[in-house]
């Protein structure tokens, strides 16, 4: 999940000539969801969106509030174009989650947002229309996040545990006895090479 939070003094959402949505101060919040989101990602995004301190305490003290500090308000729209993957000029969005799962996922991230803050902060556009999104940046403070989504492929999830053990069965070898074996090996192949053991070493512990 992809997320762009500008900090504002103000935004809104136009649907033609309908404005829908607007706040003063806080945040607004473009959030990209892609196919391989879980709710672990939406939990990192939310907390991450309430918690940044991106203002001034009482005192002008900047980078110390988050917006539950200050009781400020957050404007969430969504936006697949964060998932795009160029092929060569042309945008293409098959990492954005199809529309018809994005929906329910990303009102729920809306519904636990405000679950943890207050509700009556939390405002939004209107998901898959042609919206005109209207933001007068503060700053300009404008800050980048990815969830860190772990490989979803089960597969590729053993294949990185098997990776992991090889390289703990070769640490627990040692690199004395590891590097003896095969610069002994090497010697009886050819007398005139060197040993070279601990570069030998090295590439068994990284496989």
């Amino acid at each position: 999940m992809r997320a762009i939070i500008q900090r504002v003094t103000k935004a809104s959402v136009t649907v033609g000539e309908e404005e829908i949505s607007s706040i003063g101060r806080g945040l607004c919040v473009l959030l990209g969801v892609s196919v391989e989101d879980t709710q672990k990602d939406a939990d990192y995004i939310i907390r991450k969106i309430l918690n940044l301190r991106l203002f001034e305490d009482e005192s002008g003290r900047a980078w110390t509030k988050s917006v539950m500090d200050q009781d400020l308000e957050v404007l969430c729209v969504s936006q697949f174009t964060l998932q795009c993957v160029l092929k060569g000029n042309k945008p293409d969005f098959h990492m954005a989650m199809p529309a018809e799962l994005a929906l329910p996922f990303y009102d729920s991230i809306l519904e636990n947002m405000r679950s943890s803050y207050k509700p009556e902060r939390i405002k939004d556009g209107k998901f898959g229309a042609a919206m005109q999104v209207h933001i007068q940046n503060d700053g300009p403070v404008t800050i980048e996040l990815t969830s860190p989504t772990g490989p979803s492929d089960p597969r590729q999830l053993s294949k990185q545990e098997k990776q992991q053990q090889r390289k703990e069965k070769t640490r627990s070898k040692g690199p004395s006895e590891s590097g003896r074996g095969k610069g002994a090996v090497r010697s009886r192949q050819d007398p005139n090479a060197s040993s070279g053991a601990d570069g030998d070493v090295s590439s068994e512990r990284e496989p």
